[in-house]
């Protein structure tokens, strides 16, 4: 029984080291994430628009991203209002507003449902809100969340054809180093591998799912990505996870001032070309 016991654990020892030796992407110097100013096309089409964007703490921090990228450059005068009541809001306006409890994600579905229903949807305009990492632990049934969140897109779409929906890949955190998550392991306890292997399992559905048909702003790749355009992750059972680029976070799951620019640059730049 113990010589049984120990194998399994030299075994598991084993696997883990070789994942260990992929947690980081070969490097890809030619690969840089853009980091170019907006065009002035690009200014004019963001000041053109009205924008939904629902969101909890994570979301903050990319507001707080897109507050500097304003300050640093005074083409973006972006109306920036929060409010749960974006129809009453006059004119082009990025809006935005907390939805839901984390660690509820039918909650978030609800708000943003109710929120776009009492009269923006109908008004047209771009709308989006995002999931926290917290919604997803080493337990979630990925594809039942995955499932209530399609039902809920599906109804805005058919509900409101005018209204232009962006998905937001669900974000990531770091994770712990393969002997300590594999240590957690053998004494039975979940890891936060575990919690990120679910985050990219619902990621891969949003992208397989709306890929090609809506647009799509994958949060995780930017927050997966290091400066020098490798990725950060991990790999299970022959899969890439992948995971939260370690400079882009003090706490392993919020964002940085790195990180929070990282993401507003993107988001910005995907925004003023839909």
């Amino acid at each position: 029984m113990n010589a049984v016991i120990i194998f399994r654990g030299i075994g598991a020892l084993l696997m883990f080291a070789m994942m260990a030796g992929c947690d980081n992407a070969s490097k890809q110097t030619n690969a840089m994430m853009s980091s170019e100013k907006l065009s002035d096309q690009e200014v004019s089409s963001l000041l053109s628009k009205r924008i939904f964007f629902g969101h909890k703490s994570v979301g903050d921090n990319i507001l707080d991203g897109i507050r500097e990228e304003m300050a640093s450059d005074p083409r973006l005068s972006l109306n920036l209002v929060k409010s749960e009541n974006p129809e009453t809001v006059t004119g082009p306006a990025l809006i935005e507003a907390h939805i839901g409890d984390n660690g509820n994600p039918s909650s978030k579905n609800q708000a943003f449902a109710r929120i776009l229903n009492q009269g923006m949807a109908s008004q047209g305009g771009i709308a989006l809100y995002k999931y926290c990492y917290v919604d997803f632990g080493p337990n979630t049934d990925v594809n039942r969340v995955f499932d209530e969140y399609r039902k809920g897109i599906d109804a805005l779409h058919q509900a409101h054809p005018a209204l232009k929906i962006v998905h937001i890949t669900t974000p990531l955190t770091t994770v712990e180093p393969a002997p300590k998550a594999l240590a957690k392991t053998l004494l039975g306890k979940p890891t936060l591998r575990d919690e990120n292997v679910k985050r990219n399992q619902f990621n891969r559905l949003l992208e397989q799912t709306y890929g090609g048909k809506d647009p799509i702003f994958d949060l995780a790749k930017v927050e997966s990505t290091h400066a020098d355009g490798s990725r950060e992750y991990f790999t299970r059972e022959g899969e890439k996870i992948y995971g939260m680029a370690p400079e882009y976070t003090t706490d392993g799951g919020h964002l940085n001032q790195a990180g929070r620019r990282a993401a507003a640059e993107q988001l910005l730049r995907m925004l003023a070309n839909l």
